[in-house]
């Protein structure tokens, strides 16, 4: 599974996935302050699926037609320290039947929800 790292995440998330062994790329070292339709091609070019705090992806890819990468994780959460959102992340990607590409994934303290992604190709 290939990631991209939005801004937001906290670099010692990143790195606690690296650690672990996921391929992950980051926006805060590739290019920080790249707007959010560059940080999808960029993810959709590179089959990633992205991680992030914003919720402006979804309002992008469901309404304004910008471009579908892989899956997007929409982290809904206040982390209480900057390793926090990578243990969540460890902890969504244990479970077996759950599906992140092809799917908008929200994060929720309680609960996960999915919607499809639709690619307009």
């Amino acid at each position: 599974m290939r990631l991209l790292a939005d801004e937001n995440v906290p670099v010692p998330s990143i790195r606690l996935l690296r650690t672990a062994g996921y391929m992950v790329e980051a926006m805060i070292e590739l290019a920080p302050g790249t707007p959010d339709p560059e940080v999808l091609s960029h993810a959709r070019q590179h089959g990633q699926i992205l991680i992030t705090f914003d919720r402006d992806f979804g309002e992008l890819v469901y309404h304004r037609g910008s471009p579908v990468p892989a899956g997007i994780i929409y982290l809904r959460l206040s982390p209480a320290d900057p390793e926090e959102a990578g243990r969540v992340l460890f902890n969504l990607f244990a479970i077996e039947e759950l599906q992140l590409e092809g799917r908008f994934t929200v994060v929720d303290t309680d609960r996960i929800r999915q919607r499809p992604l639709l690619s307009l190709e």
